[in-house]
């Protein structure tokens, strides 16, 4: 297999100081205390400058475990949930992996980190720019998109993995269908005013899907036009796992 190439060509050491290294080694720690086994995301998140990705008033507060907003009513997630869902995905380099709701992009340069070949949508226009310039500038390869996210992204499928990065009421029909066989959804699954379950589903078959159902969250509500679509013809067994 092809290695996986080098995530952030372009970042430099004006971009990156000791004390942001510093920091990011800190937040891994957290993390790996929390329980983030996966020793690929963990080295994943230690690489991504997550401090870019916040106002220049806010950077020293890049690496707190905890979410910020960013504005158009979304947030970057915080990196404890960033590392658990990547987890969940098992991405392996070069696999086409979608994620729905690029936000900042901070998920995005994590998958890339992971050598993934990213496929990102976001509904706000707003955010997909600012995204799109923060990663050109850090040499991140992804490919952004505008649009309704729950609806995925049916010109590049199938997928390897799809992981959703906003709560959804119920599972989107469209992502499903967009997971080539073997390939596995991550999404957070629950009302739009609590907290939302993790949910992992495998596609077995041209019809059949297994799922895993893991611990609680709370994220901001999945929006579009597919958002609350129930499926029909696909059949999912599943498995609570806490």
């Amino acid at each position: 297999m092809r290695p996986a190439p080098t995530p952030f060509p372009l970042l430099t050491a004006a971009d990156d100081a000791p004390v942001d290294q510093g920091r990011r080694a800190a937040l891994v720690r957290q993390l790996r205390a929390r329980g983030i086994a996966d020793e690929r995301v963990l080295t994943a998140v230690g690489a991504v400058p997550r401090h870019l990705f916040f106002d220049p008033g806010l950077a020293s507060q890049a690496y707190q475990d905890k979410a910020f907003p960013i504005g158009a009513g979304q947030t970057i997630s915080q990196p404890y949930t960033v590392a658990y869902q990547s987890a969940l995905l098992g991405v392996k380099p070069h696999e086409r992996v979608l994620e729905v709701g690029t936000g900042s992009g901070y998920q995005a340069c994590v998958l890339v980190a992971l050598g993934a070949d990213v496929h990102s949508v976001e509904l706000e226009p707003s955010l997909s720019a600012r995204a799109r310039r923060l990663l050109a500038r850090l040499g991140a390869r992804a490919a952004l998109y505008v649009g309704d996210g729950a609806a995925g992204l049916p010109e590049a499928a199938p997928f390897a993995g799809i992981l959703v990065t906003a709560g959804a009421r119920t599972v989107p029909p469209a992502l499903l269908r967009q997971l080539g066989v073997g390939g596995r959804l991550v999404v957070p699954v629950g009302p739009s005013d609590g907290e939302q379950r993790m949910h992992r589903i495998v596609r077995e078959s041209a019809t059949e899907f297994r799922q895993e159902i893991f611990e609680a969250f709370r994220f901001v509500p999945l929006r579009g036009s597919s958002a609350g679509a129930q499926p029909n013809s696909e059949r999912i067994g599943g498995t609570n796992r806490m």
